[in-house]
């Protein structure tokens, strides 16, 4: 995330519940995938969770971002 948008989010967090679940969220994914990147092999599950995760992340980022834009303006 851009400084901008992490400034935006710290601004509104508190009084928009919708934005705080999708931070939340897309926090969560963030440590998901942090543990398993540091993991020097991956299991077929672990591997399909990773992807999985990926997705789910990136969904998130899109729903995070379109929350963002009507504070932007």
């Amino acid at each position: 995330m851009e400084p901008q948008e992490l400034s935006l989010i710290e601004k509104n967090l508190a009084q928009d519940a919708e934005l705080k679940a999708l931070w939340d969220l897309h926090l969560d994914y963030e440590r998901r995938l942090d543990r398993l990147s540091k993991k020097p092999y991956l299991s077929p599950n672990e591997e399909l969770e990773l992807k999985e995760l990926k997705k789910k992340k990136l969904a998130g980022k899109t729903k995070l971002q379109a929350v963002l834009n009507k504070y932007k303006d």
